[in-house]
């Protein structure tokens, strides 16, 4: 469980292929914290430390994870948004993430503003029920809060801090992101469909 509460960033080392997986290798500040078999949100896809070594750690994706999210076009080079799992305890600053992607979106917009950034991205129909204004959204990780909600789309605004300490910064028109959206609507969702049926 997270909270969408970036901790810090990590660059993408190293990529290895093997089979249907993919083994990356994250360089990242906070690696001599980290511990084999922890989870780690990378751009919200939460994934296993499987090695350490030095200033580096390597996790694997697999298909599921690599058809889901944006992991398959990470290139070495990239800058990863990293977030340690959320401790019993801690204040809950944003919302309850679970870091299980459930698709991508394509920013359609960018608007740099006096003193923050506004960014449109665009999602598929079928998960339009699980988006409402002022409702709360995952995008690579970052928890955000959602306005001017249309059918597929939807707007966040990014302050300078989030800009400059995660990889929205490098988020432009045509860039494909990461969502998650809030698991309450989800579950909401998953009532009303079983209702439906029920009456059938």
């Amino acid at each position: 469980m997270f909270t969408g509460i970036i901790e810090t960033t990590g660059t993408v080392a190293h990529i290895a292929h093997h089979g249907s997986n993919i083994d990356f290798t994250i360089q990242c500040g906070i690696t001599h914290e980290l511990k084999i078999d922890q989870s780690v949100a990378h751009n919200g896809v939460c994934l296993t430390v499987v090695a350490i070594d030095g200033d580096t750690f390597k996790v694997t994706a697999v298909a599921e994870t690599l058809a889901k999210t944006n992991a398959g076009n990470w290139q070495t080079g990239d800058t990863i948004n990293i977030e340690r799992a959320l401790k019993a305890g801690d204040r809950l600053d944003g919302h309850f993430v679970q870091g299980h992607v459930d698709a991508t979106a394509q920013c359609i917009e960018k608007q740099t503003l006096e003193g923050s950034w506004l960014y449109r991205f665009r999602f598929a129909p079928a998960f339009a029920p699980l988006v409402i204004e002022k409702g709360s959204i995952c995008i690579n990780g970052v928890s955000l809060t959602v306005f001017n909600v249309g059918r597929d789309e939807c707007t966040v605004t990014i302050i300078p801090y989030t800009y400059t300490h995660t990889n929205f910064g490098a988020i432009e028109e045509g860039s494909i992101v990461n969502v998650e959206f809030d698991v309450l609507g989800k579950y909401f969702l998953r009532k009303s469909e079983l209702d439906a049926m029920a009456v059938q």
